[in-house]
C-alpha cells in the first residue's frame, strides 16, 4: 500500500490530516488533488496552541504541512509551523473575514539551527516570566491575573495574557515589565474560558477539556440549558474548571428542546374517575411522565407516555374523564429496579457485633477454666 494513503481513504493524502491535538487544525480536503495549488502562495502558520495567522510565501519556498518557518513579525521575526498550504488557505482567509486592506506579512525562510536555539531559549523563560510578572502585578495592587506568557520566536517580544473583572490601567505595569525582562511588552485580555483552554486540564467526564482540545469559539451558556435537560441546578455540578457553566450543557439541549415540544406543561392536572393527578417527574428521552395523586409526594404514582398524557388532556378539555391514566388493556409500565432495595446496609455492623460477642464469650470461657484450675491447684497444696 502506498504510504501516502492511510485508513483506506483513497484520494486523501496523510499530509492533509490534522493531528488530534491540533486545536486550530483544518483538514485539507484538497490535499493530493490535482490543480489544488494556491496561485497566491498564501500559507497558514500556527504558533502557540491558540494563535495562528496567514502569510505570503513571496520567495516561492517549497513548503509542506509541518515545516517550521521564520515569518515576518514586529519587531524581527517569529517561529511557527505551517499547518495549511494550497487552495484551501484562500478559503480559510475568506472564512476569517480578513479585510481587503489587511497587511499580509511574509515568510522569510525555513528555520535554521540558530533560529531554533533562540526559539528554545525564549520558550524556556515563559513560565519563570509569568510567575515574576504575577508578583509585579500584585506589588502594584492591580486587580488582574496573568494566566500565560508567550515569547516571540526571536525573544524580542512577549505577549502577556491576563484576565480581569473590569478595566485595568497597566501603563505602569508595562514600564516595570519592560525594565525587568528587556523585551517589548504586549498585553492581551482574555476571558475565564480562554484561560482554561490555554492551561488545559481533565474534566469530570475523564477527558481533556473541550476548550483545550477542539473548541475555538465559545457560545454563552445559560441555566435554561440545564432546565431543558431537567438537571439539578447545583452550581458545583454545573460549573466547569473555569468557574463558568460547562460548555457541554449546550451539546444536547436542542434534542431535549425538540422532544419537550410533545410534552404537556407541568402545571396541567389530569382528571380521571380515580381522582386528580399532578405532575411528579419526567424521563424526557424515554418520553415518559410520572403523575402522583399528591402535589409533593409520590403517592399512587403512575408512569405513562407523553402521548397518553396529551390524549387525557384533550379528553379533559371536552369534559370527559377516563377511568384511569393507563390505556385499556395496558398494564403499569415497569419501574426501575433498585438492586440494593432488599439489602441491609447495616449487615456489616451486625456481623461485627456478632464477632464481638463471640470474642467476649471466648474470653469469659477461658477465664472460667483458668479459675477452676487455680482452685484445684490451691486445694492440692492444702
Amino acid at each position: 500500500m502506498d504510504n501516502d494513503f492511510i485508513g483506506g481513504n483513497a484520494g486523501f493524502n496523510y499530509k492533509g490530516c490534522c493531528k488530534g491535538d491540533c486545536q486550530l487544525g483544518v483538514t485539507d480536503y484538497f490535499s493530493g488533488i490535482p490543480a489544488s495549488t494556491n496561485p497566491d502562495n498564501y500559507v497558514e502558520v500556527q504558533f502557540k496552541k491558540t494563535r495562528k495567522g496567514f502569510y505570503l510565501n513571496s520567495n516561492n519556498i517549497p513548503l509542506e504541512k509541518g515545516d517550521i518557518v521564520a515569518v515576518e513579525a514586529n519587531p524581527g521575526h517569529d517561529i511557527g509551523t505551517v499547518t495549511l498550504t494550497g487552495r484551501l488557505v484562500t478559503l480559510q482567509m475568506l472564512k476569517a473575514r480578513l479585510r481587503p486592506d489587511a497587511e499580509i506579512r511574509r515568510v522569510y525562510r525555513k528555520v535554521r539551527p540558530a533560529d531554533m536555539e533562540k526559539y528554545e531559549e525564549a520558550k524556556s523563560r515563559e513560565h519563570e516570566t509569568m510567575i515574576r510578572a504575577r508578583q509585579i502585578a500584585k506589588d502594584l495592587n492591580l486587580e488582574m491575573k496573568i494566566g500565560d506568557v508567550e515569547y516571540q520566536g526571536n525573544g524580542e517580544k512577549a505577549i502577556f495574557y491576563y484576565i480581569a473583572d473590569g478595566r485595568v490601567d497597566f501603563r505602569q505595569l508595562i514600564k516595570v515589565l519592560a525594565d525587568a525582562f528587556h523585551v517589548r511588552i504586549e498585553m492581551k485580555q482574555i476571558g475565564a474560558r480562554q484561560e482554561a483552554g490555554r492551561i488545559g486540564g481533565i474534566g469530570p467526564c475523564g477527558r481533556e477539556l473541550c476548550c483545550s482540545t477542539w473548541m475555538t469559539k465559545f457560545i454563552s451558556v445559560s441555566t435554561s440549558a440545564a432546565r431543558y435537560q431537567d438537571l439539578s441546578l447545583n452550581p458545583q455540578k454545573l460549573a466547569g474548571q473555569c468557574a463558568k457553566l460547562k460548555c457541554c450543557l449546550n451539546y444536547e439541549v436542542d434534542s431535549y428542546a425538540e422532544v419537550l415540544k410533545h410534552f404537556p406543561s407541568k402545571e396541567v392536572e389530569l382528571e380521571t374517575m380515580d381522582g386528580t393527578y399532578y405532575f411528579f417527574k419526567a424521563d424526557i428521552l424515554q418520553k415518559q411522565i410520572t403523575y402522583s395523586t399528591d402535589k409533593i409526594f409520590a403517592a399512587g404514582a403512575v408512569t405513562i407516555s407523553s402521548e397518553r398524557a396529551m390524549k387525557i388532556i384533550a379528553l379533559n378539555k371536552k369534559g370527559i374523564k377516563p377511568d384511569n391514566l393507563l390505556e385499556e388493556g395496558n398494564i403499569q409500565a415497569p419501574k426501575h429496579v433498585d438492586l440494593l432495595a432488599d439489602t441491609d446496609l447495616n449487615r456489616f455492623d451486625k456481623q461485627n457485633q456478632k464477632n464481638n460477642r463471640n470474642r467476649h464469650k471466648n474470653r469469659h470461657g477461658k477465664g472460667g477454666q483458668n479459675g477452676q484450675r487455680q482452685q484445684k491447684a490451691a486445694q492440692q497444696s492444702e
